[in-house]
């Protein structure tokens, strides 16, 4: 790559140094440094640009600026007309940015295009296949109302059929749970902290995002309380558990590094930074796991939140206290839960015409 000055480094730069073909090894692996690919060179640019931009050393960038101009105009009224993070518009603009080689201009844009080119994404994720939808009619709705993309438009985004009460949540059993909590060492400093995360994890049921945003003055340590925000960024108190506490200040007192950062949990190696993602907390419960031989228990951090739930009914409490609990907007949401309840249901079924009740 050619040289470059710091104050030219954008996010054209970035993806053009991501995607050249090498085997430069960016990142410890158990104390190695591993070679890697392009989204990782990409995530570690990006890590380090703002780094730098933080201490001053390059200037700041808008963070919705994008060379487009339609997309740099939908990103700013994301962000000032909807409120929406950072996280969020970067994850926006990724999405749209995708298709846009298969579309072109908006102004070209047809029924048979968008479809052709939602399909082909959707193949490529198909677990993103609901929020690509979302994403796209978003952006559709702007430019329509900006005029420059038709109105019929907004209608040949295929929808997206989600059964939300189709399945079982998935949880494991009181036991599990305390095996996995067991699994979790105390000798070094990493392991300090991911203690702490688990118990979070396990005996409040939060969500990973609500460990990622917590901040050293969300613990009231006199009476004994936590504050979380969740989705809905409405503070609600919750008790501090014993065991929680304890590996909290265990953290705080001799693990947790020496800086000015007011997010309670930050990353182990330097420069010492909150989590980037919830996807860390999930890489967490899952070195946890790893680590003390657990076999058989679902994949990423939300497996605490539903075991929490369904364990607590299947003990006699109620969907409206279990809501209370997991902090559910609504009702519905909390639904789901019924159906793991299997004395319950046998109460209330019916028996098949013919056969004798169970």
């Amino acid at each position: 790559m050619a040289r470059r000055q710091w104050i030219e480094i954008d996010d054209a730069i970035i993806d053009h140094y991501a995607a050249h073909d090498c085997r430069c090894p960016v990142w410890r692996k158990r104390g190695k440094l591993v070679a890697t690919g392009t989204k990782r060179r990409r995530r570690c640019a990006r890590h380090f640009v703002e780094f730098l931009r933080g201490r001053g050393a390059i200037p700041l960038v808008e963070p919705v600026a994008d060379d487009d101009p339609h997309m740099s105009a939908y990103l700013a009224w994301l962000k000032q007309h909807r409120g929406a993070t950072d996280e969020t518009i970067r994850r926006y603009r990724t999405d749209i940015r995708r298709l846009m080689p298969m579309l072109g201009e908006p102004a070209q844009w047809d029924a048979a295009g968008l479809r052709s080119a939602f399909q082909r994404r959707s193949k490529e994720t198909p677990g993103s296949a609901s929020l690509l939808v979302t994403i796209m009619r978003s952006y559709i709705r702007f430019l329509v109302v900006r005029g420059e993309c038709r109105p019929a438009l907004l209608h040949a985004v295929p929808s997206v059929q989600r059964y939300r009460l189709s399945t079982l949540p998935r949880h494991v059993d009181p036991a599990t749970i305390e095996r996995i909590i067991a699994a979790c060492p105390t000798d070094r400093p990493v392991e300090v902290r991911d203690k702490a995360i688990i118990l979070l994890l396990a005996r409040l049921g939060l969500r990973a995002a609500d460990i990622q945003d917590m901040r050293l003055d969300d613990i009231d340590w006199r009476s004994g309380h936590l504050t979380v925000k969740g989705k809905t960024r409405r503070p609600d108190r919750l008790p501090l558990p014993q065991d929680v506490g304890d590996a909290i200040l265990a953290y705080l007192a001799a693990a947790r590094p020496k800086t000015a950062e007011k997010h309670l949990f930050l990353r182990a190696q330097a420069p010492f930074r909150p989590f980037r993602s919830s996807a860390e907390i999930a890489g967490i419960v899952a070195r946890t796991r790893d680590r003390g031989g657990i076999e058989g228990v679902p994949t990423g951090s939300h497996i605490f939140r539903h075991s929490l739930a369904t364990n607590l009914l299947r003990a006699g409490a109620g969907l409206e206290s279990v809501g209370t609990i997991l902090r559910h907007s609504s009702p519905e949401t909390t639904a789901i839960y019924a159906k793991v309840d299997l004395p319950m249901l046998m109460k209330i079924a019916q028996p098949w015409p013919g056969e004798q009740s169970c």
